[in-house]
């Protein structure tokens, strides 16, 4: 990708009668298949449309139009970002011939917020998403409370999560919240509100926040998706976690079991229900429609804790008494 990016954009002009806003192979759509391979064909050749015809543009000195077809193309929701690291300088330099500023080119995707992408959408877009409602039952004696449902759309591209800045407290030498979901990418702040000691860590992915007390407090960022278990190296009692999702559309289930994902696409989505109480996530398929959807899940209650929490060296100890 790299290689024919650096050689397109460092090629003489030539002459493409065929860029255009049409596609030159039209494409049958007579299955929900053929519709799904339409879709990633037509996303995949508005992104080198505007590629090649900025490139034109450019080498015929349409400094306006080259930018302009480079910063519609820095704004297209989910671009690879090896794309946007090659085009991002030529953009620049095109908006600076054409009258223009930095401030005029669309920012990075990491620097994007959730609100600045939705902002961005067409009103017509934005009255499409609707949400997802529903409710969650089961987890064992604990109840259904902290389950954490995830959507990825299996019918079309999915945008990439927004990460953010969380906090998890320790405090009555307990996690506070228990369970935290939280985007890919985000960071969490560890604080201490208790008057004694603490050593958060985690075998998998493994970090350890080492010994801080009362009022300390330390960060760590999460970058692959999945469950992390959260212990204490003094208090073997205290058990939390952080699910890191990579999907923009997630929610906690409240005490009664009841969530509410806002912002979904009509489409067809993979549903995933994890519970700290199920040896394994409820799933099933979903079809959101105009309207929303509303939905019903159950999650097991099979897991039990750790009789023996493992210290940060991975090997098992007693249930700490009186401490």
């Amino acid at each position: 990708m790299n290689l024919l990016l650096a050689l397109l954009l460092s090629a003489p002009a030539a002459r493409h009668d065929w860029l255009g806003a049409e596609m030159p192979l039209p494409l049958a759509v007579q299955t929900p298949q053929d519709l799904q391979f339409k879709n990633q064909a037509e996303r995949q050749y508005l992104i080198f449309n505007l590629l090649a015809a900025g490139k034109v543009a450019f080498e015929a000195g349409d400094f306006a139009s080259a930018a302009a077809k480079w910063e519609a193309l820095l704004s297209v929701p989910g671009l690879d970002p090896e794309v946007d690291k090659v085009v991002r300088p030529f953009a620049g330099e095109a908006r600076r011939k054409a009258g223009g500023k930095a401030g005029d080119i669309p920012p990075p995707p990491a620097a994007r917020s959730a609100r600045d992408e939705s902002s961005a959408l067409p009103a017509s877009r934005k009255s499409a998403l609707v949400a997802v409602e529903g409710t969650v039952s089961g987890g064992g004696a604990a109840g259904p409370g902290g389950a954490v449902v995830t959507l990825r759309r299996t019918d079309g591209p999915m945008p990439k999560p927004s990460p953010a800045r969380k906090v998890v407290l320790q405090r009555g030498k307990a996690f506070v919240p228990r369970v935290l979901a939280v985007a890919l990418g985000s960071s969490v702040v560890f604080r201490n509100d208790d008057p004694i000691n603490h050593n958060v860590f985690s075998l998998s992915p493994r970090f350890d926040t080492g010994l801080y007390g009362a009022g300390g407090e330390k960060e760590e960022t999460f970058d692959k998706a999945g469950v992390v278990q959260l212990l204490c190296n003094i208090h073997s009692s205290m058990i939390g976690y952080v699910v890191v999702v990579d999907s923009p559309w997630f929610a906690q289930a409240d005490a009664t079991g009841a969530f509410s994902i806002k912002g979904v696409a009509p489409g067809e989505y993979d549903v995933e229900a994890w519970h700290e109480n199920a040896s394994q996530p409820a799933r099933q398929k979903l079809t959101v429609s105009k309207d929303g959807a509303k939905l019903a899940l159950t999650v097991a209650g099979d897991k039990q804790p750790p009789q023996f929490p493992p210290d940060k060296y991975g090997k098992p100890r007693q249930q700490q008494l009186g401490y």
